[in-house]
């Protein structure tokens, strides 16, 4: 199993799948169509006669039944196939190492690029494991072809393998995740389940039934300009408000500063001139009721600055992106109970760890269709020290398989 999944993962890492936030287009970039299309086809090669990727790359696939009881719900896998834009995705190397002996890992392109220990705790418990990393110049990608492999590893695991008895599955490759728009596309009559996981995690045996609530924001500064030679009391410097803004935030409400269930005030990106200034943040909450109080915050924050410059025209406009998919995962546990029988059954300590972020299982779960996440043996994603364990990788198909046999047991 471990070979097959390394196998699968260096041939798709090495496609070129980077989404772009400043497209409005679903998929934002037409080269992920080009792992959509290795997919399909080797779906199709396993016997999988329904896969297909329609014209917004989501990929769609049933595995049938094997079990001559109908009343087996119906379970969904999913993974995406974007990368993150935060890191160069192009011409991905990667890099494997064997039976890992432990220590920093410096990345062969760029020796100031270094994956060290005392950061990785995590490498710690990967001795002796088959290590994949990137040449340094790059993102590794695991994050989410680690995923694909996985799903795709389970596909042909449970086609050829007749004995392992389990209901319909359902297979679905999402574009766009990475920008927050995993989701905006999906058809859920096609997808048809009563369940389904994300395969799009961390090291074995963390869980994830709970994300943030998200939010953004933007705060848009009108002021006004003229030649800096006759500005005095003409000039309102957009630019200048925006500092004060910036400067104005709670540091103990920055991601630098959270850990936990804490959440934070983040400005993403800032633009602006004498004339017009703009500020994009993420509010992130665990208790979607806190996102009022981040926005309260921001609005005293404007308050203040805009008694200094009261003819500055101050902005701020609020706009919801996910909410925390524990709201409505509590409220049918048995898939979460089977996801930690599966994995005890595969070796593993199970744990549930809130994720600082969201899934497209967050939006999923919202939609109606509780999806809960697992782990893929990941680290360090959107970097170029992104690397992932090949062993903990394939206790994640270890797990997958118990979980579509103990979802025919119990049903």
């Amino acid at each position: 199993m471990a070979e097959k999944v390394l196998n699968k993962l260096l041939r798709y890492v090495v496609v070129d799948t980077q989404s772009d936030e400043t497209q409005e287009t679903t998929p934002s970039t037409t080269k992920q169509f080009d792992l959509a299309k290795i997919l399909v086809a080797e779906l199709q090669q396993l016997g999988i006669k329904d896969a297909s990727v329609d014209e917004h790359c989501y990929i769609y696939a049933t595995i049938p039944s094997n079990v001559p009881d109908k009343n087996i719900p119906t379970i969904g896998f999913l993974a995406h196939l974007d990368t993150s834009p935060d890191s160069p995705g192009k011409d991905v190397k990667p890099q494997v190492i064997e039976n890992y002996q432990g220590g920093d890992i410096v990345l062969p392109a760029d020796k100031n690029v270094v994956i060290r220990m005392n950061e990785n705790p995590a490498l710690q418990n990967c001795i002796g494991h088959t290590i994949v990393h990137t040449d340094g110049t790059t993102l590794l990608g695991s994050d989410d072809k680690s995923g694909v492999a996985a799903i795709m590893s389970m596909a042909e695991t449970l086609i050829n393998s007749p004995e392992i008895k389990h209901g319909d599955i359902r297979i679905c490759f999402t574009p766009d995740e990475e920008i927050g728009r995993g989701t905006q596309c999906i058809n859920l009559e096609k997808l048809g389940c009563a369940y389904a996981y994300t395969i799009d995690g961390d090291m074995p045996g963390e869980l994830n039934k709970e994300t943030f609530s998200a939010d953004g924001a933007t705060i848009t500064i009108t002021g006004r300009d003229i030649h800096p030679g006759s500005a005095k009391d003409i000039m309102i410097n957009a630019g200048r408000v925006m500092g004060d803004i910036i400067a104005r935030l709670p540091k103990d409400m920055a991601p630098e500063t959270t850990e936990g269930y804490q959440p934070f005030i983040h400005p993403t990106s800032c633009s602006g001139n004498v004339l017009n200034a703009k500020i994009n943040f993420i509010l992130r909450d665990f208790k979607t009721e806190g996102l009022a109080k981040l926005k309260q915050i921001l609005e005293n924050v404007i308050a203040e600055v805009q008694t200094m410059y009261p003819k500055a025209k101050i902005e701020l406009e609020t706009k919801v992106q996910y909410r925390n998919m524990n709201d409505n995962l509590e409220k049918q546990p048995r898939g979460l109970d089977y996801l930690w029988e599966a994995s005890e059954r595969a070796g593993v300590k199970p744990f549930w760890k809130p994720i600082r972020g969201g899934t497209d299982g967050s939006r999923l779960t919202e939609m109606g269709l509780p999806t809960p996440n697992i782990y893929t043996g990941g680290q360090n994603f959107h970097s170029r020290t992104e690397w992932v364990s090949i062993n903990a990788l394939e206790k994640s198909v270890e797990t997958i398989i118990h979980l579509v046999q103990i979802w025919a047991e119990k049903s």
